[in-house]
């Protein structure tokens, strides 16, 4: 090779070398959004229907930085959150929710930071649409991001269901056992009477099964088709000075999003009044747990408005608090509103509570074959002598 090719040849390399390092540092020095949570991810599990402990939600910090790693401040963020995607053969405990719309709002962030405590219905990888643009001029680059929030499965949950499927295991062992034991039927019956009996006692377990399961479904989906009507009035708070109103759903129904707003307003001028801090708080009554909670300033319109999806087919408490920031000139005392939002639960679908069911039947089905094959193995062989 001439010395020119290999002068060539190096100086390309060196060239890509370059290219490659700019383009990394510029990659690295991009703006970005940073999620971080608490507890920290790892060390918080899906909502638990009937957990013995308080629960409490994650909160999640969203802080939109420059390239130096500087807040963006005086933002805007929208942000909406979607739960894990549908997987009928491994359902969670609110196949309902899956796949769906969890949370959509829009805030101001004055420090470049969104803050919001949020209950976490299921396992599984959630997706975080984030949009960070200035309130005003162009002092820097709208941000478009997708991050993803992976929350375990609680290790009690596989431990229970190990259990259910051990027992079911030997509740199949135990039948074939009992069926496997020779016994010749009488003339003009296909199997002895303990086969019969116990066949017959797993067919009226199953259909009862189904009917519990089915009849409980038809209950739930009456009861959400018995609450449609949302046209309501608003719920108002009136103070000397302010007063809080509080829109949007007061029924909503599990795997849909509710449509909310709050508005604080001056009683003397009728005016929207913009330098307030909102304190916002969904509450399950039942069980008092808490599903959604927020503090931030009023926007331009002196409200603040979102959408929230309830997973809990109960009924909730919506609790507003408004009180002056903290660069106001206004002063009085904090307004809260409190509104009742009523939840209806729906059914969880056919296919997957077959596939439920199915399971559980298989473990019995598989007990039941190994009981037999463990019978015939061990029963010695017939000789027949021809006479």
């Amino acid at each position: 090779m001439s010395k020119f090719k290999i002068s060539s040849l190096i100086i390309g390399l060196v060239s890509l070398t370059l290219v490659a390092v700019v383009s990394f540092a510029q990659t690295g020095r991009s703006q970005l959004i940073q999620l971080t949570t608490n507890p920290p991810i790892g060390q918080f599990y899906p909502f638990e229907a009937e957990a013995q402990s308080p629960q409490s939600p994650v909160k999640l910090t969203l802080a939109a930085r420059n390239p130096d790693g500087q807040l963006l401040e005086n933002s805007k963020f929208k942000l909406q959150i979607f739960t894990p995607s549908a997987n009928p053969f491994l359902s969670t405990d609110f196949p309902v929710v899956e796949g769906t719309k969890l949370l959509e709002m829009e805030a101001t962030a004055p420090q470049g930071k969104l803050e919001i405590e949020q209950m976490l219905p299921i396992r599984g990888k959630y997706q975080l649409l984030v949009d960070v643009a200035p309130i005003a001029g162009d002092s820097f680059t709208p941000i478009h991001q997708t991050l993803t929030l992976d929350v375990p499965e609680a290790p009690v949950k596989y431990r229970n269901y190990g259990i259910l499927l051990i027992v079911l295991l030997a509740v199949g062992i135990g039948g074939g056992w009992v069926i496997g034991k020779q016994q010749s039927p009488q003339p003009g019956e296909i199997a002895p009477a303990r086969v019969r009996l116990l066949l017959s006692g797993a067919i009226i377990v199953a259909i009862a099964s189904l009917l519990v399961v089915n009849i409980s479904a038809e209950m739930v989906e009456s009861h959400s088709h018995a609450h449609q009507a949302t046209a309501e009035k608003p719920a108002v708070i009136n103070d000397s000075q302010i007063k809080l109103q509080i829109t949007g759903d007061k029924y909503a129904t599990v795997g849909e999003v509710a449509n909310f707003q709050v508005q604080a307003i001056d009683t003397k001028t009728n005016l929207p009044v913009k330098d307030v801090v909102f304190k916002i708080a969904t509450t399950q009554l039942e069980h008092n747990w808490t599903a959604f909670a927020y503090q931030g300033i009023a926007d331009d319109n002196g409200q603040f408005t979102w959408q929230q999806q309830f997973f809990d087919g109960a009924t909730h408490n919506l609790s507003v608090e408004v009180a002056p920031s903290q660069n106001s000139e206004r002063q009085f005392q904090p307004v809260v509103a409190v509104q009742e939002i009523e939840v209806a639960g729906v059914a969880t679908p056919l296919f997957t509570r077959l596939i439920s069911l199915a399971y559980l039947v298989g473990a019995i089905a598989t007990g039941l074959a190994i009981a037999l094959w463990l019978r015939r193995r061990g029963t010695p062989k017939r000789e027949f002598r021809q006479v």
